[in-house]
């Protein structure tokens, strides 16, 4: 699978994208470990800002991005990373930690996307799924990597060690950038646009931001969420007005497009959200720790891998269409699974939920992606790889604010009646209450049955998710005949894009 990956540009692409793997997610799920005692909703807070922030820089930067895109992107990107992981580590609050968070997603707004943009630039449409599997495949191994790493660091030293090995890491991929990654000029293209920069970072970060503290606001919420939908909506009328538009809202024409965009959105918001909510049922319902709790991830993103090898082959031979759909059906099954997760058992449940998540995500994953990136004329590239890392990002941040406040709001609906509020915040919160209390005992085992209840709800929203996913790719997706009469007519130049009409 891997002989076809000959050019330098591509493997330096993937090589990046995989240290960009460790460094977005190792970090993050290990400062939950140290900061357990947050609300999940609040504990969130630490996570979500990396995730809109991502995706509003990857829809800002300036376009139009040539294959190979200059060096000068990820020298960059790999700088503004490592001087914020280091203000990570020595962070002296939880809103110094969000900030720099936030901050790191500005760098990696400008490798992730270029790294798809290259590949589309290297691979033909028909080999594209395979690259695309390859590029997955080694961020999850990346993604497997950092949990690992992270929670060693938090077990043997301080949180905060989790941030600092990442700037040898990142000194590291800006050395292979350099010697990998050919220099060349980008072409005049359309500049930032300030307004529209402003408008989609309120919209995205007031919408996840309202999710978030729905638990404990309540209503109050409801008028940030109100803000952000109003600035959303002026964002889309700005962008349908400019003559050259951050987004060319007409690609979501394109049921290719849409239907796969969705996809992308629905399967981040299922995968991304269940990490986040297993590594609170491992260590405070089974009592495990920082680096058991990575290590029992590795099922995942092992599935994911497991899956790509699938993923990459399969669309050749059955159409996008039929990829998707069964990836959608395995990832449902892995959800079915976890959402019978019982208080106390076994990992097993555990490892073969995820597995069977990762491997879902892993077939359907690159058919998705170049179904995307192949509905998108060749010079908007950079564009198309935008909007797809901005479906993945924000399907990241919606499912674990959206899902993690009903995580919230369902505990605490369960627990016992006379709680203090700081008491009822969180699984850890009401654990650490109960300590040496009359009794905390039966307080304790209540409150992880309620934990538990909790999270089979939200694993069977994931459940439905992944069905909806499927439904909306059989509808949607080309499947194989169509893929076939789209590659005769590209060969005879017939093929028409929605947007090209500049082209």
């Amino acid at each position: 699978m891997l002989s076809f990956c000959t050019p330098s540009r591509s493997s330096s692409s993937t090589a990046v994208a995989t240290m960009r793997s460790c460094d977005s997610w190792g970090p993050v799920r290990e400062v939950f470990s140290a900061r357990n005692h947050t609300a999940p909703g609040a504990s969130s807070g630490v996570f979500f800002p990396l995730f809109p922030l991502f995706g509003c820089f990857a829809l800002t930067r300036p376009q139009p991005i040539p294959p190979p895109f200059p060096l000068q992107c990820w020298r960059h990107s790999n700088t503004v990373g490592e001087n914020h992981e280091a203000l990570a580590a020595a962070a002296p609050s939880v809103g110094w930690l969000i900030a720099t968070r936030g901050l790191m997603g500005v760098g990696a707004a400008l490798v992730m996307p270029a790294t798809l943009a290259v590949l589309v630039a290297v691979f033909p449409e028909r080999e594209r799924p395979r690259a695309f599997a390859v590029w997955s495949a080694v961020a999850s191994v990346g993604m497997a990597a950092g949990p690992l790493l992270g929670g060693a660091l938090v077990d043997a030293w301080s949180w905060a060690g989790v941030f600092l090995i990442n700037v040898p890491v990142v000194a590291v991929a800006l050395v292979g950038v350099v010697r990998l990654v050919p220099e060349t000029r980008a072409g005049h293209g359309r500049g930032l646009d300030l307004p529209g920069t402003v408008l989609v970072t309120v919209g995205m970060t007031g919408l996840v931001w309202a999710l978030i503290e729905a638990p404990a606001q309540g209503y109050a919420s409801a008028g940030m969420l109100a803000g952000a939908l109003v600035a959303l909506v002026a964002f889309g009328v700005r962008q349908a007005r400019s003559p050259v538009p951050m987004v060319d809202l007409r690609l979501y024409r394109d049921r290719r497009f849409s239907g796969a965009s969705f996809a992308v959105a629905v399967m981040t918001v299922a995968t991304g959200s269940t990490l986040f909510i297993l590594s609170q049922y491992l260590q405070l319902v089974l009592g495990y720790g920082a680096f058991e709790t990575g290590l029992a991830a590795v099922p995942l993103a092992a599935g994911v891998v497991a899956g790509s090898a699938v993923g990459g082959r399969a669309p050749a031979r059955f159409g996008a269409r039929a990829c998707v759909v069964a990836g959608f059906a395995v990832t449902a099954a892995g959800f079915a699974v976890l959402a019978l997760l019982p208080e106390s058992g076994g990992y097993a449940a555990v490892c073969a939920g995820l597995a069977l998540a990762g491997a879902g995500s892993g077939v359907a994953g690159p058919s998705a992606t170049s179904t995307v990136l192949g509905a998108v004329p060749p010079e908007r590239a950079g564009m198309g790889s935008a909007l797809n890392d901005t479906h993945q990002q924000l399907g990241i941040a919606l499912g674990v604010a959206g899902l993690g406040s009903l995580l919230a709001t369902v505990y605490r609906g369960a627990l016992p009646d006379g709680l203090p509020d700081h008491a009822a915040s969180s699984l850890g919160a009401t654990l650490s209450y109960a300590k040496d209390r009359a009794g905390g005992s039966a307080l304790a085992e209540s409150a992880r049955t309620a934990f538990v209840d909790a999270q089979s709800l939200t694993m069977t929203l994931g459940v439905a998710a992944a069905l909806a996913g499927a439904a909306v790719a059989f509808l949607a997706l080309p499947g194989r005949a169509d893929r076939t009469g789209r590659a005769a007519a590209s060969a005879s130049g017939e093929e028409s894009y929605v947007g090209r009409g500049e082209a």
